[in-house]
């Protein structure tokens, strides 16, 4: 099932960059023939149909991800950006993370293959000034929701880790990425 779904969003993928760049293929064949212009797609009806695009691929991924926590008996929150997380060992009234604080964490970087990518026992722990340093933006939300000493399972939604790009190293384009999180500490 995993594989299928990748599958799909590789080849959604390519789909996608074949049609734009048939449009605009189209488009330079249509200027050079004297077309009117009223026949051509506008900027905006592409934009539309990518938004329309990405906003699918989204939806099929979210199905994906709520799956993968379901079938793991994972109780998650999601947040309104499609982040989901689960503290699953909390210090109780630790200090929270909040915006402008360098938070050090221990971490596991997996895929959803179960494949981990990245972690603290191999490469040691991990600093971010939160809500400022080049980290993926799901670290920097998933992070406030965190006390000092938590623990959490953390779900990034491929728009909120690496996107179509991936970090050209271990994690492939359109990847979701779960962390396992420890918050060890707070500036």
């Amino acid at each position: 099932m995993l594989f299928t779904t990748k599958y799909r969003f590789r080849v959604k993928s390519f789909v996608i960059i074949i049609a734009v760049f048939m449009m605009a293929q189209s488009c330079e064949e249509r200027s050079s023939s004297n077309v009117e212009e009223d026949n051509m797609p506008t900027q905006r009806d592409v934009n539309r149909s990518m938004e329309d695009i990405n906003r699918q691929m989204a939806l099929e991924e979210d199905a994906v991800i709520e799956g993968f926590a379901e079938r793991r008996g994972w109780q998650m929150i999601k947040t309104g950006t499609g982040l989901r997380y689960m503290i699953y060992e909390s210090m109780g009234e630790g200090q929270a993370a909040k915006d402008g604080q360098v938070a050090t964490v221990n971490y596991k970087v997996s895929l959803m293959d179960g494949k981990e990518v990245y972690s603290s026992e191999k490469d040691g722990p991990r600093s971010f000034k939160i809500g400022q340093d080049n980290v993926e933006s799901g670290l920097h939300e998933a992070i406030t929701y965190m006390k000092l000493g938590d623990k959490a399972q953390v779900i990034l939604p491929s728009h909120l880790a690496h996107g179509l790009t991936g970090d050209n190293n271990k994690i492939p384009p359109r990847s979701t990425v779960i962390y396992d999180l420890e918050l060890i500490r707070l500036q």
